[in-house]
């Protein structure tokens, strides 16, 4: 089964249970992130949200957890990377950031990233009607804070993975550069290749390792690297601001 047949079945199968644990509950079910870019190497992950009408109550709650169980065992290993949402329908209608409906402590810090994708188109509709008609456009000063967070975020996470450091980095230059939010790590990573050659060999070694193909002498030069990288990157974004 390729990649692509994976989650197709995957989604399907999300889909039914969510309609069999929330019933009339469930409003809207969408995914984005590499999913839904055609560029895109396959991923390790399912982004989605789940737009509720209602609160869940204890029974489905219950019901939600051994979906994801049973998902996790029967679509191995992206049954059990699910990487989601669950939303209100009031919260999703609004510019704050929502509450996870499962874990309270938990919300969408990129609420405003993932919106302005859902408005490019850059999703999978599984169940119910045009995002556009539920999410509100972010404006750029919205935007530019929630890149403002992944820089920091991802100044964290330099030797945990820089291969993914890498790549967002190449996003967050771009998304500052163009103002456009809209780009997979790959499409970003492709624009970093022509826009700053001189960091070319970290670029390809993290589209490499992005593709499962990394050796542990490629992994010790993306750590030696993304730091030094990070630096450009932060200096190349303050530029860009002040153009």
């Amino acid at each position: 089964m390729n990649p692509s047949e994976s989650i197709r079945g995957l989604c399907s199968a999300l889909v039914s249970g969510l309609e069999k644990a929330l019933g009339d509950n469930l409003f809207g079910v969408y995914v984005y992130g590499a999913a839904a870019f055609p560029d895109a190497v396959p991923t390790g992950d399912v982004d989605f949200h789940v737009i509720l009408k209602e609160t869940v109550n204890d029974k489905e709650k219950q019901a939600l957890k051994e979906l994801h169980a049973t998902l996790a065992r029967d679509f191995p290993p992206l049954g059990a990377e699910l990487d989601g949402y669950y939303i209100l329908l009031d919260d999703a209608r609004e510019a704050s950031p929502p509450p996870h409906q499962l874990q309270a402590d938990i919300v969408d810090s990129s609420w405003a990233l993932h919106r302005a994708h859902f408005h490019a188109g850059r999703c999978i509709v599984l169940y119910g009607p045009d995002p556009k008609e539920i999410y509100p456009a972010p404006s750029w000063s919205e935007l530019e804070q929630a890149l403002d967070g992944e820089l920091r975020y991802w100044a964290d996470h330099l030797d945990e993975c820089p291969d993914y450091c890498i790549l967002n980095l190449c996003r967050l230059m771009y998304s500052f550069e163009t103002r456009n939010v809209v780009i997979s790590k790959a499409g970003a990573a492709a624009w970093a290749l022509e826009a700053i050659p001189e960091w070319r060999q970290p670029t390809e070694l993290a589209q490499k390792s992005y593709a499962g193909r990394a050796t542990p002498e490629d992994k010790a030069f993306m750590t030696a690297e993304v730091g030094g990288l990070y630096r450009f990157a932060c200096e190349r974004i303050r530029e860009s601001r002040s153009d």
